[in-house]
């Protein structure tokens, strides 16, 4: 079971810089994300998200691939090429994995212009090492699917000192 966290920031350079940050407590096997998304909104009201993994991109790759190797079976490895490539970018368009994309858009219409969330699907975590980590990072909790206990300790933490900042010099 993965727990859905929505936190919000007031610019998107922040709320990337904690993606980034989570990305790299991922490298370190402190947590396993499912997605990782930054959804922000403009200045003139619109929601643009900011996926980890474009599917679209990905797709075309890989209808690349299975094209070409159709279209040397059929003497017509180019014409395989681009309809491979054309209907994997077209499936990987119309394909939605991890988070909702309706579901993160109707809750971002409810931000600042400006502000932008970060949205994450955590699949497991270590908590108190990951906690530590963000500590002090800032940020509101939109919404999550946390129990009302981790929550709160996930709320303390954002809005704590950062240990580097309380410690005396």
């Amino acid at each position: 079971m993965s727990d859905l966290v929505a936190i919000v920031y007031p610019s998107e350079a922040q709320a990337e810089a904690m993606r980034n940050k989570l990305l790299e407590l991922q490298q370190e096997y402190l947590i396993e994300l499912n997605d990782a998304v930054v959804v922000e909104k403009t200045a003139d009201g619109k929601v643009k998200l900011h996926q980890l993994f474009n599917t679209t991109a990905a797709g075309a790759a890989s209808g690349s691939f299975w094209g070409l190797l159709i279209g040397i079976l059929f003497f017509m490895p180019v014409v395989g090429v681009a309809v491979g490539a054309a209907t994997g970018a077209l499936s990987g368009a119309l394909s939605d994995f991890g988070i909702n994309d309706k579901f993160m858009k109707e809750l971002a219409e409810g931000m600042q212009p400006g502000n932008a969330a970060l949205f994450v699907l955590i699949k497991k975590m270590t908590a108190d090492k990951v906690l530590d980590a963000v500590k002090g990072t800032g940020g509101t909790v939109l919404k999550t699917s946390l129990d009302h206990t981790r929550e709160q300790a996930l709320r303390d933490a954002l809005a704590a000192t950062p240990a580097s900042e309380s410690a005396p010099a």
